[in-house]
């Protein structure tokens, strides 16, 4: 089978997540890196696209979508790696011109350019895939069909935290500027960065929407412009309800996602820093440890899963999977075939979920931990 001609906006030298989503597309030798725009600067794009040896550079995305889009052999898809504030923009130039496009979370800046995303999405021929990696664990997959099969019942609390520590000072380096900057990353901080990882992966395993919410936010370090802790309450529709902390000033912990999910007949933990265990309890009994490709786990985990258990397998592998899954997808849509169930990956909706847990939070903290609703 053909690799899918691929190219990526964003990503430039010493950008950590354009080097992530390039090691993640070509784990399962699916896409070929074949052209960028790979700074917002015209002399770094073409020193970045020199760098890794790209047959087409561009000093700009938009030059980018008109020249690869009139190519017999241009890009099929495109990676969105830039600061949150350019995300649209970006997309808006691919996906009016037929072209997939896979974006970095969170989806934009603002909720008014999400709802403008959605709207670009569903007007196109392309597809759009959103990078919530967590979605693309073997765990994660077995404990969403554990969940789905009634193995803990009818779910009553979830806990969802991800709490970090690098943000706990001033910092000044690129990734510390951006992300503190509501002009770029958008009004959430932690929120926004993290919270809505944790967000969208507690969705993802319990199948539950969040009807509604009351946060309170803080901005510890002196001067910071975005939160940096947010302690979030959820209620889930149909009766259930969740906590949501998430953090970049708890000092001792590195990229600490944790969820818990607890039902009427069971309890299930999953860990993103041991990704390879699921934790069930059924109400009674003694836990039972799951281990990927071990005894216990499902044909949700299997199908994702590469190497024979005990071989540990994280966060780039998780990476490769939403890549695996866009790669499925787009030779379908080349083909006309149609997607099977099994392929799952984050879409633009729900994107604008979680660019609508943000303005929430920011809401509800803002008239004092009021609750919210988020309007699906």
């Amino acid at each position: 089978m053909s690799r899918i001609r691929l190219g990526m906006v964003g990503g430039g030298n010493d950008a950590f997540i354009g080097a992530v989503h390039r090691i993640a597309s070509r784990i399962d030798d699916r896409f070929e890196l074949v052209a960028g725009a790979l700074s917002s600067t015209p002399e770094k794009a073409q020193a970045s696209g020199a760098a890794l040896g790209l047959p087409r550079v561009y000093d700009d995305f938009k030059q980018m979508a008109i020249r690869e889009a009139r190519l017999k052999t241009g890009i099929e898809a495109v990676s969105i790696v830039t600061p949150n504030h350019v995300h649209y923009a970006a997309a808006r130039e691919f996906l009016k011109r037929g072209i997939h496009v896979i974006c970095d979370k969170p989806l934009t800046s603002t909720l008014a350019d999400a709802k403008r995303m959605v709207k670009a999405a569903e007007a196109s021929d392309a597809l759009f895939i959103l990078t919530h990696n967590y979605t693309g664990y073997p765990m994660v997959r077995q404990a969403r069909e554990m969940v789905a099969g009634g193995q803990i019942g009818a779910v009553r609390v979830v806990q969802v935290e991800y709490p970090q520590d690098w943000l706990s000072v001033e910092q000044d380096f690129k990734q510390a500027e951006w992300r503190t900057d509501p002009a770029r990353s958008g009004v959430g901080g932690s929120t926004g960065d993290i919270g809505t990882h944790a967000f969208n992966l507690a969705c993802f395993v319990t199948g539950l929407e969040v009807e509604s919410l009351a946060a309170d936010l803080q901005a510890f370090v002196p001067g910071r412009q975005v939160d940096d802790n947010a302690h979030v309450m959820l209620r889930f529709a149909g009766g259930a309800r969740g906590m949501l902390w998430s953090s970049q000033v708890a000092p001792g912990n590195e990229n600490a996602l944790r969820l818990r999910v607890y039902g009427e007949t069971g309890g299930l933990e999953w860990a993103q820093e041991d990704p390879n265990y699921l934790w069930h309890t059924p109400f009674g009994e003694p836990k039972r440890l799951i281990t990927r490709g071990g005894a216990g786990a499902g044909d949700a985990a299997g199908r994702i899963s590469r190497t024979p258990p005990g071989h540990p397998e994280g966060y780039l592998e998780g990476f490769a999977n939403i890549y695996s899954e866009a790669a499925e997808a787009i030779v379908a849509a080349r083909t006309g075939a149609t997607v099977p169930d099994d392929v799952i990956y984050p879409t633009v909706h729900d994107g604008l979920k979680g660019v609508q847990f943000v303005s929430a939070c920011v809401k509800s903290s803002q008239r004092d931990a009021a609750w919210v609703r988020l309007d699906h």
